[in-house]
């Protein structure tokens, strides 16, 4: 892997994954109202406006608008310059340090960077969650926060919650960014790796990073969809004056509560259209990364 300093790749893993952001924010959005459709009811219990991946993206048109499929797209943009340059940063320090070097190195590193970067994050995301969610009352899904914009969203949460309430949520928040940074870090690694030594492509092709990502994106969503749809719930739920959250006491409590009411499969809803986010995401911020840092290192060493 070419190597640019810590602080390059900052802006460089910034820089991708917002670029992967403007494309895949409607799944996104898609992905927020299937989770949090039929909060914490029975299954068959509950009437379901939003019904698989196509005609999901049709209900949040008809009921929004096409920019509606765009929904808290600053607000992620922001989510994702915060967290990602944030982990690409703390990755690349402990690439330099040598640290991936050592047996479950990658996998360790993937995952402390993830965290560290969630909870920097936090506050973006959780209005992302929220705006995202609002909609037009008869397809409204889950708590409707009345928020207009992003900077309003922070504005509103700030002055009723204080600094807290902007992380509230981040218990969620964290591991779900350390398992997924962790499997999509050390798989992309060992993905690249593999395919260059079954030689299917030129060394230094594009190909190689968009077939390892396409691999990483697989195990990122296996692992992550649990955590995310928690996260979700945890960042969406109502709360009291004092700002504590009304239907979840925490991570665990969220977990316990969704498999008694939902069951154990409430904890993938919306695999699909998470796949079908996560996925392109995955494959699309790993190959801008990975080829936006071949161009540095190109341009830093050009005539050396």
């Amino acid at each position: 892997m070419e190597t640019v300093s810590p602080a390059m790749d900052l802006v460089l893993g910034a820089s991708a994954c917002c670029l992967a952001c403007v494309f895949t924010n409607p799944l996104e959005v898609v992905k927020t109202r299937l989770q949090l459709q039929g909060e914490l009811q029975a299954r068959g219990t509950y009437a379901r406006p939003y019904r698989g991946l196509l005609r999901s993206v049709g209900t949040v048109a008809q009921a929004d608008g096409l920019w509606g499929l765009q929904k808290g797209l600053g607000a992620a943009l922001l989510y994702q310059g915060l967290m990602n340059g944030v982990r690409f940063y703390c990755y690349s320090l402990t690439l330099e340090a040598g640290l991936t070097q050592y047996h479950g190195g990658t996998v360790a590193a993937g995952a402390l960077a993830g965290a560290l970067g969630a909870f920097v994050g936090s506050p973006a995301y959780l209005v992302k969650t929220q705006l995202q969610a609002k909609t037009a009352a008869p397809l409204a899904v889950g708590h409707q926060h009345q928020h207009q914009t992003a900077l309003g969203a922070l504005e509103t949460i700030w002055r009723q919650q204080g600094i807290p309430g902007l992380w509230r949520g981040v218990g969620g928040a964290v591991p779900r960014v350390m398992v997924g940074s962790a499997a999509q870090l050390a798989t992309f690694a060992s993905a690249k790796v593999w395919v260059q030594d079954h030689e299917w492509f030129q060394k230094d092709s594009w190909l190689v990073a968009l077939a390892g990502g396409m691999i990483s994106s697989v195990a990122v969503v296996i692992v992550m969809t649990p955590f995310d749809v928690v996260s979700t719930r945890l960042y969406n739920q109502p709360v009291d004056p004092t700002g504590k959250g009304q239907l979840y006491g925490g991570v665990l409590d969220c977990l316990v509560k969704i498999i008694r009411a939902e069951g154990p499969q409430a904890l993938y809803k919306g695999l699909g259209p998470a796949y079908l986010r996560l996925g392109p995401h995955t494959i699309l911020s790993l190959l801008f990364w990975d080829e936006l840092r071949k161009l540095i290192y190109r341009f830093q060493h050009q005539g050396a």
